[in-house]
């Protein structure tokens, strides 16, 4: 299925029982030099020191997050590439690690040939996406509010609102006017399309940003 030399693929997941899954399905093609890791402190270090071609990615690991692990590999590899493979299959979480520079997400209910045909893909220079990771992609989104991007002031005003603190009291922390304040308070509510300040923090809230 994989032309040329053996490629070096590194499996990052914490379940032992998925990570001796994967690898006996991969060491069928021989194409592969297979490396397991149950951390992703763990391939990130190995990565200064070897060339890895792939890396299948688990989202939730014990020592963080994979879409904190996937920015970090490709800013110190941009070459490798880094499929995310997980149970998360909500649509932001799929966003946001393609976002950190992921080459594709696939879930792990994924059949064995599902999962190698989307490392060929990816291989190929494809977006390399699951069947059902692409029916999530596709679902509208009439009750989703695309994740705004916040200025490092928004983000103090933001957590400020979350704790309760009135316009006078972030004025006087952040040392800007009042006005300024209730200027931001619009522009956050009009960023979210939140319709007061109760939806608002319920919306970052639940986006993980605060």
């Amino acid at each position: 299925m994989f032309n040329k030399n053996t490629l070096n693929l590194a499996i990052v997941d914490d379940h032992p029982m998925i990570l001796e899954g994967l690898k006996s399905l991969l060491q069928q093609e021989k194409k592969f030099q297979i490396f397991s890791f149950t951390k992703g402190a763990a391939i990130v270090d190995f990565i200064q020191e070897n060339k890895v071609d792939i890396v299948l990615l688990d989202i939730i690991l014990s020592d963080g997050s994979g879409l904190d692990f996937c920015k970090i590999i490709k800013q110190s590899s941009p070459h490798t590439i880094v499929l995310g493979i997980s149970n998360q299959a909500e649509r932001s979480i799929i966003f946001r690690f393609l976002e950190n520079g992921g080459n594709g997400y696939i879930l792990k209910n994924a059949d064995s040939e599902e999962i190698l045909a989307c490392i060929g893909k990816a291989l190929h220079g494809d977006l390399a996406l699951s069947k059902e990771v692409q029916q999530i992609m596709l679902r509208p989104t009439k009750n989703t509010v695309e994740i705004p991007r916040l200025t490092k002031r928004e983000q103090q005003l933001l957590q400020a609102i979350a704790n309760g603190h009135t316009s006078v009291v972030i004025a006087e922390n952040l040392f800007i006017s009042i006005i300024t304040v209730e200027t931001h308070r619009r522009n956050l509510l009009k960023k979210f399309q939140a319709k007061n300040m109760i939806e608002l923090v319920k919306i970052a809230t639940e986006n993980k940003l605060i």
